[in-house]
């Protein structure tokens, strides 16, 4: 990605802005008195720690959240992207309504999908813009759009697949294609990027720059530095939920970036050299599944005190992989061992047992129950321990206890160990899947996408943790499609493509040109040795 232009200096052609903006939670302030414009033409980052208030400033703009104080104007209709209607100015933005936000041509893509899984690819992006499933000349010209808006964009996905049966880069896909399809003035979108390769990442902001040029107004929401340097014009940080800093992008580096995020300078966890303990974990021959996310042949082994990297493209396998290891998925060929015992197959509550811990990819779906407490969900795993039991009955003081020390350790934001799982921030609830993994001090870690959608001080935080379980003679199996990540904390690396797993090698043997080819099975594993 090159550097985008200077932002728009002229009040002339603000689309948007948001003045004031304060929303409370009870006792935690989210918002404070935050101020945004926004210019036609320009990208705009958001920057902030997980907790900072950021998906919460654009929920109010899109309108499921109302403001507790503040208002947010929009320029008046202009007919598509450019050019506004002279002198339109600026009106109010009805508070707390989605549609009023559509109406306006705001469109988000959020973090966490929003999609109907019982439906196809293309039922979802054509939803509510047209007669669903029209047989005629509307369905032709609307799959004719996709088609080239999936070639521009290099967001490629199976139009008539379901949902339901999407990888999870291939649903992130959906969504971004689903914004883009509607001809919107400002787009919204949280934490974009996530899921995509570098190649695809480049691709989308070579797509969302040629959108600003004709008009397009965006602001979009990230952790990775280098993105938001290289993709934006300007960059907002928000911190404990209030706005401070507004610069251009040419005036910003990474580490001035990173001390505006977290208050203060950072310090960066090194993976020390360390000679690998027994084996803790085996795989023989183990195949299961079918289609894309089937697995085969897959062996490895890994040892005590040593970080296994596993690196591929979203939706090659990974995700059986990490559910066979899980025990939530039972072989069809091969077995597993795990600290020189043979595991029932297909058996979670044995895995725990035996001394696994799974950070999960989807942290939403499979890390917490969203309807249970913080609390709750840190003892969710050991409820039938002594520790949070009395004479058959759960010792809720024992249970408060540790809540508090998870969020202080964990700097978990949130009121108390009462609130409720799904009203935290997506990386909030990663803290909470982190401090139920790592504070139990398994014997081996799954850690499947760890920093996913995490900030640069709470990255951090996870691989620090990470390198202390392997310091203590843990084995870490690291399913990451971020190659900076495998190569800071890996000791071995292999890759996983179409459910074929290379033989692991030596990180300091690799390289991260030879190791996207592998992803992208362009190189094969004989031409990488």
């Amino acid at each position: 990605m090159s550097r985008a232009r200077p932002a728009p200096d002229s009040d002339g052609d603000i689309v948007l802005s948001l003045t004031g903006i304060t929303k409370r939670f009870g006792a935690l302030t989210a918002n404070e008195a935050v101020d945004l414009d926004l210019h036609a033409g320009e990208i705009v980052a958001l920057l902030g720690e997980n907790g900072a208030g950021k998906t919460t400033l654009m929920n109010i703009l899109f309108g499921h959240y109302v403001a507790d104080e503040g208002d947010v104007r929009v320029a008046a209709p202009g007919g598509g992207l450019v050019p506004l209607e002279p002198g339109g100015g600026l009106v109010p933005l009805e508070p707390g309504s989605p549609h009023a936000a559509l109406t306006a041509g705001i469109g988000m893509v959020h973090q966490h999908f929003t999609l109907a899984e019982n439906l196809t690819a293309f039922e979802n992006i054509v939803l509510g813009t047209g007669p669903l499933l029209a047989p005629g000349i509307a369905a032709r010209a609307a799959r004719a759009r996709l088609a080239d808006l999936m070639q521009g964009s290099g967001l490629l996905v199976d139009l008539d697949t379901r949902v339901s049966r999407l990888s999870v880069g291939e649903k992130q896909r959906v969504e971004i294609l689903k914004a883009l399809y509607r001809d919107a003035r400002v787009l919204v979108l949280d934490e974009p990027t996530a899921v995509l390769t570098p190649q695809e990442s480049d691709t989308l902001f070579a797509t969302l720059r040629q959108l600003a040029q004709r008009g397009l107004a965006i602001v979009f929401i990230s952790h990775k530095l280098a993105e938001v340097l290289a993709a934006s014009d300007r960059v907002a940080v928000l911190r404990l939920g209030r706005k401070v800093a507004d610069l251009p992008t040419a005036e910003c580096d990474r580490q001035k970036l990173a001390e505006l995020m977290v208050g203060h300078a950072l310090t960066q966890s090194r993976r020390e050299p360390r000679e690998p303990g027994p084996a803790l974990l085996t795989l023989d021959a183990v195949s299961c599944g079918t289609g894309r996310d089937a697995v085969h042949d897959i062996s490895l082994t890994l040892h005590a005190g040593e970080i296994l990297g596993l690196a591929g493209v979203s939706g090659n396998g990974q995700s059986m992989l990490a559910r066979l290891v899980s025990g939530l998925e039972r072989p069809e060929r091969g077995s597993l061992r795990l600290a020189g015992k043979d595991i029932p197959a297909g058996d979670p509550r044995a895995m725990i047992a035996a001394g696994l811990a799974r950070i999960p990819e989807d942290r939403h779906r499979d890390g917490v129950v969203g309807a249970m407490s913080v609390a709750e969900n840190l003892v969710i795993e050991e409820i039938r321990s002594p520790r949070y039991q009395r004479f058959g009955l759960l010792d809720f003081a024992a249970i408060a206890d540790r809540a508090k020390k998870a969020i202080a350790a964990y700097d978990i934001r949130c009121p108390g160990g009462d609130a409720v799982a799904r009203l935290l921030s997506g990386g909030n609830i990663q803290k909470i899947v982190l401090a139920r993994t790592l504070d139990a001090e398994p014997l081996v870690v799954l850690a499947a996408q760890p920093s996913r959608g995490l900030d640069i001080g709470a990255t951090g935080d996870v691989h620090r943790r990470l390198l202390e379980a392997r310091g203590r003679g843990a084995g870490v199996i690291l399913i990451s499609e971020d190659l900076d990540e495998l190569f800071a904390l890996s000791d071995r690396v292999a890759v996983i493509h179409r459910g074929r797993l290379s033989a692991p090698r030596p990180a300091g043997e690799l390289d991260r040109a030879r190791v996207g080819l592998m992803m992208a099975g362009h190189v094969s594993e004989d031409e990488a040795a």
